[in-house]
């Protein structure tokens, strides 16, 4: 199935949800509203022209540039982005869903912005959403264990965001 096919089929079922699309990307995708993940997921897995029955890999993005400089001939608001790979075994297709960000919540910094889980449609999503609020700082409401699985517990912010500041000691250990 094409990804023309496929957004056919999720513009049919959720119509205006499809915020965006990009059919021409190395990895076709579609951006919706983080209220919207479950339900768009729970169907790309469960409609029998889909069955998209695997979460390759969920990768958080941070688009922001730290220089002022350079910030304004960047061409885009700061942001995050939560990227879903799926594929389908039976079908031998792939399809990328994307949602955008704020990167704080509530204009808030410090405050990481949510999502929610979709641990209950992949088992996969557990650590994968793991990573991303470990590494990035995404929060994903209603997942089993929210906690990190690269860093120590005690581990202060999220090395992947651009202005994150690595420490100069760690319980007094010097770095480089």
């Amino acid at each position: 199935m094409t990804a023309q096919e496929i957004v056919a089929i999720l513009k049919e079922r959720f119509g205006p949800r499809i915020k965006a699309e990009k059919l021409d990307a190395i990895d076709p995708y579609v951006v919706i509203e983080p209220a919207d993940l479950v339900e768009v997921c729970r169907f790309l897995r469960d409609d029998p022209r889909l069955q998209f029955d695997m979460l390759n890999c969920i990768s958080g993005v941070d688009y922001c540039e730290p220089d002022p400089a350079k910030a304004a001939k960047a061409g885009f608001e700061p942001h995050l982005e939560v990227v879903y790979h799926l594929s389908s075994f039976v079908k031998r297709h792939r399809f990328v869903v994307k949602l955008i960000l704020p990167r704080w919540k509530d204009n808030k910094p410090g405050q990481l912005p949510e999502v929610p889980s979709v641990a209950s449609i992949w088992r996969a999503a557990d650590w994968h959403e793991r990573e991303t609020y470990d590494l990035v700082g995404v929060w994903f409401t209603g997942h089993p264990d929210l906690r990190r699985i690269l860093l120590a517990d005690d581990w202060e912010g999220h090395p992947l965001r651009k202005d994150y500041v690595f420490p100069l000691e760690y319980h007094g250990i010097r770095g480089r």
